[in-house]
């Protein structure tokens, strides 16, 4: 099983967008695909239609306790550790446990048999559940915006990086996604200029196309359930593959069906 962990200290940099989209992608294909959502806000749970999640079914007694992780929910053909906003409490006792940081990455371990690949959504923040969701990768997927919020970020990206790499020398950033590209504006044409000249490796870029991901989201389905065969599908087949590409995921291409 591969893990790889959607991480960005600012938000709505498409995080969670491409958690669920890119993991129903790959399931689509024939992959089995754990997601968990490790954000109290809870939108990955959401913006795949689940509701009602209580405590027991999240990551917080993995987290705080180094419990197994629980049964995960099954939807659009992908099992889903949910969040709930009582998941903020477990930044606070996590802080006085030795080795809560690595809970989660033994929690997968003990299941890597039963999936293919783990994707994880992490919280808009540099807190305790991002380091242990980062800590949990084998890889990090990171989207950075083609706006100045994004640029910004990257220095706080690489302290934080250089921190995990303390407790997980072998953990890498297998690639950058810049998204919410407009190549109507010169400034995000500007902005992915200089994306790609300082990371590597760089995917192409993810259109703006704000409507049918909110949309999408608002009716708790993926793209590829809600608008198939879409621009914005199609946006996403290709992420798909470069990430796959990059983690060495089999995947079959754009439009192909498991």
């Amino acid at each position: 099983m591969r893990t790889l962990t959607f991480f960005n200290h600012a938000g709505g940099v498409m995080k969670t967008s491409l958690t669920r989209d890119v993991g129903h992608s790959l399931a689509r294909s024939g992959l089995r695909v754990l997601l968990v959502d490790l954000d109290p806000q809870a939108n990955l749970t959401d913006w795949l239609g689940v509701t009602g999640v209580g405590q027991e079914q999240t990551v917080f007694a993995t987290a705080t306790r180094g419990e197994p992780l629980p049964l995960p929910v099954r939807v659009h053909d992908l099992a889903l550790i949910p969040s709930d906003v009582s998941l903020a409490l477990a930044e606070g006792q996590m802080m006085g446990v030795v080795g809560a940081h690595l809970h989660l990455r033994q929690g997968l371990q003990a299941i890597a048999g039963d999936y293919d690949v783990a994707l994880i959504d992490s919280p808009p923040s540099l807190g305790q559940l991002s380091i242990l969701g980062a800590l949990a990768a084998d890889h990090l997927i990171v989207p950075v915006p083609t706006r100045q919020k994004g640029m910004n970020a990257l220095a706080g990206l690489s302290e934080a990086m250089a921190t995990y790499r303390k407790l997980r020398p072998d953990l890498t950033v297998a690639l950058y996604v810049p998204t919410l590209y407009d190549a109507r504006r010169s400034h995000d044409r500007e902005a992915l200029a200089a994306l790609q000249g300082m990371l590597r490796p760089l995917a192409s870029p993810i259109p703006d196309r704000g409507a049918v991901w909110n949309d999408s989201a608002s009716a708790g389905q993926p793209v590829g359930v809600y608008a198939p065969g879409s621009p914005v599908h199609r946006d996403v087949e290709r992420v798909t593959a470069e990430i796959a590409g990059a983690v060495g995921l089999p995947y079959p291409g754009p439009g192909v069906d498991a």
